[in-house]
């Protein structure tokens, strides 16, 4: 049983925005114990297959920092390689915040989302996506201010929050121990208008029913909810 909260309610969430002078955009985004650094920076060269077609592109890099854990980690850098994990969740940020913008209006250029946790405690790929959304969103301000374009990039806010089945029970935003145990673990990223980009579900060792799904489902929803609100709070709208 979940000593902090109910099964349906969300770790406390917060963003902190203009945490980086450098960056177009950045974001310092808390989903309970674990907290990610994201930086969005503007690009005027695009990936070599895009050259002269009038498209610009959207790409994202994540890592964790090497106390981000309860033990330190090497950084992946000395290893001279990324780890699977993390091109499977840099990837997964990078088609999530793809999902929002009309690449045509960007033009020849590329929006680099950098996202660095800090410290973990689950859930951090819905933290990202939900931080790194932040800083996008004003890197993309930024660039329509220099630019002078006035066609809509971001066609809708997005932000993504894990549920799972602990002990038989549908649970939402799953913190590590809780992850760590879950039956069923997934992710679900999901749209302003409930439209979906993309949901990750596992059964670990465990077969689920459509009506767990759907419930799993619902909470996301209901997360996903609250997120936006405080994104659009943050950012003013």
């Amino acid at each position: 049983m979940r000593q902090d909260r109910n099964f349906e309610e969300l770790r406390p969430i917060s963003f902190e925005i203009d945490v980086n002078i450098h960056a177009e955009g950045s974001c310092l985004v808390k989903f309970g114990n674990t907290h990610v650094l994201c930086t969005a920076s503007i690009d005027e060269k695009t990936p070599h297959w895009l050259k002269n077609t009038g498209k610009g592109w959207v790409t994202a890099e994540y890592g964790m920092l090497p106390r981000s854990t309860n033990t330190r980690i090497d950084r992946e850098a000395s290893k001279g390689k990324q780890s699977g994990r993390t091109q499977e969740i840099q990837r997964l940020i990078g088609r999530s915040l793809r999902s929002v913008v009309n690449l045509e209006n960007i033009g020849e250029r590329q929006i680099k989302i950098d996202c660095d946790v800090i410290q973990a405690d689950g859930g951090t790929r819905t933290a990202s996506i939900s931080g790194g959304f932040v800083a996008l969103y004003q890197s993309v301000l930024q660039l329509k201010k220099n630019y002078n374009i006035q066609k809509p990039i971001i066609s809708e806010f997005v932000a993504a929050v894990s549920a799972g089945i602990v002990q038989n029970n549908p649970s939402l935003d799953l913190d590590y121990n809780e992850d760590a145990r879950a039956q069923v673990d997934a992710n679900f990223i999901i749209c302003e208008n409930e439209k979906i980009s993309e949901i990750q579900v596992t059964g670990e060792e465990y077969f689920f029913s459509e009506n767990q799904f759907q419930s799993l489902f619902g909470l996301a929803k209901k997360g996903v909810k609250e997120i936006i609100k405080k994104q659009k709070e943050i950012l003013k709208m």
